[in-house]
């Protein structure tokens, strides 16, 4: 491996300036080709967090620029599912907007009192970890590069973990 590399995976600022300099553009020209501007150079932020993260894992330094565009491949491909989960969600709220206005009736109290309890039933049988992320997620919204950094995890091995208790929950949840 390269000097290169490995300063920039001993964090050198110098060295991360560089990278980042050096590769940033062509990178940011191949996700500007598929998505708004804007937000090419957010997903671009985002792949050269990602790809500082997890450098230690990348075998050859010849194979730095491929790897780096595999990267931003991936990044545009979870930019459009998001996109499109939220185009999903949003032509929904005025039906969500009637199930409020019903669900807020008196006789359906109860019902979602149960619910409320079955929810916070299921929560306390994950592990005390998969209580933690979801908590820190869900109800304090910490973004998932900020819980990387709390559990000391690669931030995809952050939202693996986050899969896996979000996949528990509900796995509680359907069974009892």
């Amino acid at each position: 491996m390269a000097s290169f590399t490995k300063q920039v995976i001993l964090s050198d600022p110098q060295a991360v300036a560089n990278f980042y300099r050096q590769a940033s553009p062509k990178i940011f020209h191949y996700l500007a080709k598929k998505l708004p501007r804007e937000d090419a150079q957010e997903v671009t932020n985002d792949v050269f967090l990602e790809a500082i993260d997890s450098m230690h894992l990348l075998k050859k330094d010849g194979n730095l620029g491929s790897w780096l565009y595999s990267i931003a491949h991936n990044k545009m491909v979870d930019y459009y599912r998001k996109r499109k989960i939220k185009s999903l969600l949003l032509s929904q709220i005025p039906y969500l907007e009637i199930v409020a206005r019903e669900i807020s009736q008196p006789e359906f109290q109860f019902e979602k009192n149960r619910i409320k309890d079955k929810i916070k039933q299921t929560f306390y049988q994950l592990s005390e970890n998969h209580q933690r992320i979801l908590s820190l997620h869900y109800e304090e919204g910490v973004p998932v590069k900020d819980l990387a950094l709390t559990f000391n995890i690669s931030f995809k091995a952050t939202e693996s973990l986050l899969y896996r208790a979000r996949r528990k929950f509900q796995v509680i949840y359907e069974r009892s």
